[in-house]
């Protein structure tokens, strides 16, 4: 449905033209982009033309799926006011914004924590569907660049008078203390755990926004000292990352992005440049992910040259680590080579009694084997491959069972680049298995791009049968 305007929108007509895209082309990306959030939509380029000449405004998702189809074009975020769909049904910009001041930061957190569960609730025309497809990597440049100018506050306390003038519904504000972070932390190590046994779509990921809601938000807005501030902040930091990590694997890019954002900005007011630099190296692993390898090279970067001197040895392997990835992606042979190196150096001299972050209990040397396996799956390096796979399949991976299934599905490309094709099979069914007990989007799409690089052996039975085991998984990919 739409409803009309008075007279053609020419905003919208401008900006068409100004990104190159017919109505044809506007309707298509439009219905793939609803089609990727489970919406029906039949638009054609008679319906953009009734938007543009008529100033039809469609109802629903529908103008924000066009801001994310033209911003996508663009390569930068598409504001609804810019086309003449300003008084849409809103989909706030929340979590986008990297405020200077910390009041402004709790507020721009707690929007957004707010906004998640609203959209949860609200089903198919929540605003995570709303904002399908509206990922764009340039929404990391203010962020990174205001980290890497001032990556700690100076001041994180938060007055009694502070916490009154922003009650929402008129009642004393909480006096935070360390009991109350503690419970925060303990929150995220569970959601962790979680994580990494059953994926980030697993029923129980779903409590971290909800404890981020009911349980960090109240604090935020609370009153604290200087230093049961900077210890909230970096414990709400660690939990908005996690949640940030959980939606990027469950394939709900925007969120993530969003939830980033705020994860770096809780970390500078908790003054903690180390998890600062973990966010970082999450950014760069999503826009490495989606096809931005430059921008993703920039973000690990920028978290190892701020952690210079400060970080563990081993925190500081796995930021060369995330380098090394965006510059395989990239195509860049040397570059990800010295990044390996790099990264394989300080994980060298990394210790046991070292003080390594909580959050950095998954880096190993499993996890250094296979990531750098991607890196060589990535440069067209099958032996390599094949080697560092081997490495990362010979550690233990009871408690982290995307990882092994992500590693499986790695040490299948390797084995049919080599030429193996029963053994690539093989390792594929095994794959399959493991992400059929998970939820995540992510392992699934690895899946799928093996079985693409099969297709020119589709007539071999043991092809066909690993294809229809792998059919129920994949029709249920979200």
């Amino acid at each position: 449905m739409s409803r009309e305007q008075r007279g053609p929108n020419e905003k919208l007509g401008t900006v068409l033209a100004l990104a190159g895209i017919s109505n044809a082309g506007l309707a298509r990306r439009v219905n793939d982009l609803g089609a990727q959030r489970g919406l029906t939509l039949r638009y054609d380029k008679t319906s953009v033309a009734r938007w543009v000449s008529k100033g039809m405004v469609p109802q629903g998702a529908a103008p924000h799926l066009i801001a994310a189809a033209i911003g996508s074009k663009l390569g930068r975020p598409v504001p609804l006011h810019e086309i003449g769909l300003a008084d849409a049904d809103p989909a706030p910009e929340v979590g986008l914004a990297f405020p200077r001041a910390v009041g402004a930061a709790v507020r721009s957190a707690t929007e957004l924590y707010r906004l998640d569960l609203a959209g949860r609730r609200a089903g198919s025309g929540g605003i995570w569907q709303s904002l399908a497809g509206s990922f764009a990597v340039s929404a990391y440049a203010t962020p990174a660049s205001r980290w890497l100018i001032t990556p700690a506050d100076s001041n994180a306390a938060r007055d009694p008078q502070e916490a009154e003038a922003t009650s929402t519904d008129g009642s004393p504000p909480q006096r935070v203390g360390h009991s109350d972070v503690t419970k925060l932390r303990e929150a995220a190590e569970d959601a962790r755990r979680w994580d990494s046994k059953y994926g980030g779509g697993d029923w129980r990921s779903s409590m971290v926004p909800e404890c981020l809601r009911v349980d960090a938000a109240p604090l935020l807005l609370g009153s604290y000292s200087d230093e049961v501030g900077r210890s909230l902040f970096g414990a709400t930091a660690e939990l908005t990352r996690l949640a940030g990590w959980m939606a990027f694997d469950t394939g709900q890019q925007e969120a993530a992005q969003r939830y980033y954002i705020q994860a770096l900005r809780l970390a500078r007011a908790a003054a903690d440049v180390p998890l600062g630099g973990y966010v970082l190296a999450s950014m760069s692993l999503q826009a490495t992910y989606r096809g931005f390898a430059d921008e993703g090279v920039d973000l690990a970067q920028a978290a190892v040259e701020r952690n210079r001197g400060l970080a563990t040895a081993r925190t500081m392997s796995f930021f060369r680590l995330v380098e090394a990835r965006a510059h395989a992606k990239a195509g860049d042979s040397p570059a990800a080579g010295a990044a390996l190196r790099s990264s394989e150096g300080w994980l060298e001299r990394s210790r046991a009694g070292d003080q390594d972050p909580s959050w950095l209990g998954f880096y190993s040397e499993g996890r250094f084997a296979a990531d750098a396996a991607e890196c060589y799956r990535d440069l067209k390096v099958p032996r390599q491959v094949r080697r560092f796979t081997e490495q990362a399949l010979s550690h233990p991976t009871e408690e982290f069972v995307r990882s092994h299934g992500l590693r499986l599905v790695v040490a299948a490309v390797a084995e049919l680049e080599s030429g193996n094709l029963d053994a690539a099979c093989a390792q594929g069914a095994r794959a399959v298995e493991v992400a059929g007990k998970i939820s995540s989007a992510r392992t699934k799409e690895y899946v799928r791009d093996l079985l693409h690089r099969l297709e020119p052996y589709g007539d071999e039975p043991r092809v066909a049968e690993l294809r229809e085991r792998a059919r129920p998984l994949l029709v249920t990919q979200a």
